[in-house]
């Protein structure tokens, strides 16, 4: 009786046990599924973020250029300028100063394909490359037209062209113009700019994807139902889209029926299933996708499943031992807690990631851009902005290689952050640092603040022995601002940039502190 009764009590257990485990599998399952699906939407989000950032960085760089004085001067002349005759020694001196301007301008503007000034009627008065200087790039009269009122309903002026394939080089950039106008509010010519997408496509692919290493990323223009970018198949470059799940995406988006932001859909091809999570940039008219095997989408999905039938035969055999069964479920419990806590510390550091600087860990410029209100100044506490450049940085990737490069600017915000413990330090270009230096009620003096950047050259100027490069010893600008009232603003970048650009190598004890 007593033996019949404990197998009852078994047969129980195992009923129940087996009941547990099939709702804990159908639960794992169904929560990594939705984490898999979160993390690639976490991946588009990523993607799309870069490139908003890559775009606007270029519009800011054309609306600096645009500020100019020298882009004012000389399209006080560019009728006569464009005409080509009876051009004035004014006329002439101020198109040399602004051709000079604008090659200076353009070599701290990485894959850049063209920086020009031009007058209204588009001929090119200035030029990164000089032997276009004087021709007319659009003579026909509606291009002009088409080009003016882009750039007249724009805000800011600044008529952006998106992602195209340049009519002079042929070869994919991101291409826009800015409208420049009189003291009286009449249009006398504009500015323009091209850049080659090597650099974003290179960020993008430079930047790893954990769980899904096989995916690609696609990214089309809805309104013109073309690809600009396909990681997976690069002929499909400003073509037609040819899957028909993605292509109805993007015609809801076209048509405005669809009013979410991301999501994702399924598709077959060469008979394999695909998965593909998307995120819409509304400004842009860009969709941005991330695509991938289910198989490996859920493999973490199929793994639990795996793991959880594995653990059913356990308890089948084990089922006798009610204490090691319990123990087991414990452990079980508790490694799926784990699971779900580091799924949900994974999310809190991609969206940290968001502003800081993925190579050297310091904050980014988009962080900069959110802490323009913190940062304050005031006559009896001033703050300073300590900016240092690597000087020739491109010349030491190509002679030593991108990873010496890398090591570079890894020392670089290093020497930095050892001077400056306490405070924020920005990457705020490709080889470019900014430390912001508060101070209360004149704490710390302007001669400690300048002692420290004097020691943080010293440091980073330092011989660096690179493994299989050999002795690298870098050199670097620097440049000081004092800003003494109100809040920070963007333009304090440019300013230390320009004074920057006017300046020779940085010598301990020389360095200079502007007022902003």
């Amino acid at each position: 009786m007593g033996f019949t009764a404990l197998n009852r009590v078994l047969i129980i257990q195992l009923i129940v046990m087996l009941g547990l485990s099939i709702f804990i599998t159908a639960t794992v399952s169904n929560k990594t599924r939705d984490n898999a699906i979160e993390h690639m939407g976490a991946i588009a989000d990523e993607r799309a973020h870069i490139i908003e950032n890559y775009v606007e960085n270029s519009e800011n760089t054309l609306r600096y250029f645009c500020k100019a004085q020298q882009v004012q001067d000389i399209l006080k002349y560019s009728s006569q300028l464009a005409a080509g005759t009876n051009v004035s020694a004014d006329a002439a001196a101020a198109q040399k100063a602004a051709q000079q301007f604008t090659e200076e301008f353009g070599k701290d503007i990485d894959n850049l394909e063209g920086l020009w000034i031009g007058s209204w009627d588009t001929h090119v008065l200035t030029h990164t490359n000089p032997a276009v200087v004087g021709m007319q790039t659009r003579p026909d009269a509606a291009k002009q037209d088409e080009l003016h009122k882009g750039m007249e309903k724009s805000a800011d002026k600044l008529y952006d062209l998106g992602i195209m394939i340049s009519p002079a080089s042929k070869k994919q950039c991101l291409s826009m113009y800015q409208a420049v106008y009189s003291a009286g509010g009449d249009p006398i010519g504009f500015v323009g700019l091209g850049i080659y997408t090597d650099g974003l496509l290179d960020t993008l692919n430079s930047i790893p994807i954990r769980g899904v290493e096989h995916s690609f990323y696609s990214m089309a223009d809805v309104n013109s139902g073309l690809y600009i970018f396909n990681a997976n198949d690069m002929t499909k470059i400003h073509t037609p889209i040819d899957n028909e799940e993605f292509l109805a995406i993007c015609n809801k988006y076209k048509d405005g029926s669809e009013t979410k932001y991301s999501g994702d859909y399924e598709y077959t091809m060469n008979g394999e299933k695909y998965i593909s999570i998307y995120t819409y940039m509304p400004e842009r008219g860009w969709l941005v996708t991330i695509d991938d095997t289910k198989g490996e989408v859920f493999a973490l999905k199929t793994t639990m499943i795996i793991y959880l039938g594995i653990f059913g035969v356990i308890i089948l055999g084990l089922i006798i031992v009610f204490n090691i069964i319990s123990r087991r479920q414990a452990a079980i419990n508790e490694k799926l807690l784990s699971t779900l806590s580091k799924n949900s510390m994974a999310k809190k550091s991609l969206n940290t990631a968001m502003f800081k600087d993925v190579l050297t860990g310091v904050n980014n410029r988009v962080s900069y851009t959110m802490n323009l209100d913190k940062i304050k100044a005031a006559e009896d506490s001033p703050c300073y902005f300590a900016m240092f450049n690597i000087i020739k940085f491109s010349d030491i990737n190509a002679k030593y290689g991108a990873e010496a490069g890398d090591l570079l600017l890894v020392k670089t915000a290093e020497a930095i952050t050892e001077f400056f413990p306490d405070n924020e330090i920005y990457r705020t270009g490709s080889d470019e640092f900014m430390a912001v230096i508060p101070t209360k009620d004149g704490d710390p003096t302007m001669n400690e603040v300048m002692d420290k950047v004097n020691l943080a050259l010293r440091q980073m100027s330092v011989s660096k022995q690179i493994e299989n490069v050999g002795t690298i010893r870098p050199d670097y600008k620097v440049v000081v601002g004092k800003r003494t009232k109100g809040n920070a603003d963007i333009a304090i970048i440019g300013t230390l940039k320009q004074k920057m650009n006017e300046s020779e190598k940085a010598t301990m004890g020389m360095i200079e502190c502007i007022d902003l």
